[in-house]
């Protein structure tokens, strides 16, 4: 089947363009492969400072990159982007569909990633306000802020309590962090900003279901993490299920009750959901594809899946790699080595760098290897590691600097409510006619 506009060279379809896929595309021979990136965005966005957004620590466009104008760089020179939703995957005709094109594969790959997982309970989702995007990160960001400013001028005291009780569901790196950064706001900017409110007034409230935070580090990095949001004036409720979010109240399995307008959910993810057809694919618990050592989807050739949307189980993870952006880039790296060799010959092997996470200025704990960092030192190591994985220099240069100013002024710059304007109207834009080259 020849579905490519050269003779020579195979069409590779990588769909989702987070570190996964555009690692792949980067490592792909441009001579050997045509490499199309479909994503639902136009940008590729740094997950790991999505909290930042929503606690107006930083400005969208600081973690955010255009894929047209990555595209242009050396290293994606030849890569062509597309923009739009996979609504089907059609294995049999080879075939991905957007609502405004369809697009044929001779192999496929999906690094789509996860999203929110809900747990199935009742309308969450409509409900909770969530980090796993950049216009997510903007709408907490946005109600934080509007929150705040109409408690400044509220008098009464049951709604005044609503607005200013923040609660964050979830233990792990990003609720820790979006937790932390609350507290700060509470501890450092309400004084300063908002002198109607005593921070006293002010709760934050980190949720976890199990006996401890970050589960996924040591007992000696919870205990920290702990100890650090306790002086940032965050209380912290461990074993509680959440049952249920109606009406501004938050129930628990054990019958206790929580009254919040603002329920920041970061308690669990779950891979993006495709419609597929012409074929049988395997799944694995938590929506993820089943993969081989070489990242490819059991009983395919040439589908493949790579990062938190792959699971690669072996004796060393059962339950498959950690959903984290480092397995995501070594797996986009490995299979770029072994589709531009040819041949599947080099199986992939996650080397574990280490895992970080920061509570606020000053207050970090990091594990590399058998090595445990805390305080200052981690806080300094988790700010260059993240400001090194930013792309672009532009990128680098803006949030270094605001990070810097924020750090000495205890302010920011960025604490503006924006809105989008009621009209016009959003228009209908016509579908075009399927391109005859993409076609053939």
């Amino acid at each position: 089947m020849s579905t490519n506009n050269t003779e020579t060279r195979q069409r590779i379809v990588i769909v989702g363009a987070g570190f996964g896929g555009l690692n792949l595309a980067k490592k792909l021979k441009k001579d050997k492969f045509e490499v199309h990136i479909v994503d639902r965005n136009n940008y590729h966005s740094f997950p790991p400072l999505f909290y930042q957004v929503a606690s107006s620590g930083l400005e969208p466009a600081s973690i955010s990159f255009a894929l047209r104008r990555e595209m242009l760089s050396r290293r994606f020179r030849g890569c062509i982007s597309h923009f739009g939703d996979v609504t089907l995957i059609d294995l049999k005709r080879k075939e991905v569909k957007t609502q405004f094109e369809t697009i044929p594969f001779d192999k496929l790959v999906i690094a789509a990633g996860t999203t929110n997982n809900f747990f199935n309970i009742p309308d969450l989702e409509k409900r909770v306000y969530t980090l796993k995007s950049t216009a997510e990160a903007i709408r907490t960001r946005n109600s934080i802020i509007e929150r705040m400013e109409r408690a400044a001028l509220t008098k009464d005291p049951v709604l005044r309590r609503r607005l200013l009780t923040f609660a964050v569901v979830g233990g792990g790196p990003t609720g820790v962090e979006i937790a932390g950064a609350l507290g700060e706001m509470k501890r450092f900017s309400v004084p300063r900003e908002y002198p109607e409110i005593n921070r006293n007034e002010i709760s934050v409230r980190l949720i976890e279901g199990s006996d401890r935070l970050l589960r996924t580090m040591s007992q000696r990095s919870s205990d920290e993490a702990y100890n650090a949001l306790r002086t940032l004036m965050v209380d912290i409720e461990l074993n509680k299920t959440m049952k249920s979010y109606e009406n501004g109240v938050i129930t628990f399995t054990d019958g206790s009750q929580i009254e919040s307008d603002t329920v920041i959910w970061t308690a669990g993810v779950t891979g993006v959901k495709f419609n597929i057809t012409g074929a049988e694919v395997p799944m694995v618990p938590g929506n993820r594809f089943k993969v081989d050592e070489f990242n490819r989807v059991e009983g395919f050739e040439d589908l493949f899946a790579i990062g938190d949307i792959s699971c690669c189980m072996n004796e060393e993870y059962p339950r498959g790699c950690p959903q984290l952006a480092q397995p995501a880039i070594q797996q986009g790296r490995t299979l770029a080595k072994n589709l531009n060799a040819g041949v599947m010959e080099r199986p992939f092997k996650y080397n574990d760098k280490g895992s970080m996470a920061t509570i606020g200025r000053n207050r970090a704990v990091a594990e590399l290897g058998k090595l445990h960092f805390d305080g200052r030192i981690a806080w300094l190591m988790w700010m260059f590691v993240h400001l090194m994985s930013l792309l672009g220099m532009r990128n680098k240069a803006v949030v270094l600097i605001n990070w810097t100013w924020n750090y000495f002024t205890f302010s920011s710059a960025l604490r503006l409510l924006l809105r989008p304007a009621k009209y016009p109207l959003k228009s209908e834009i016509p579908d075009p006619e399927p391109s005859p080259d993409m076609t053939d």
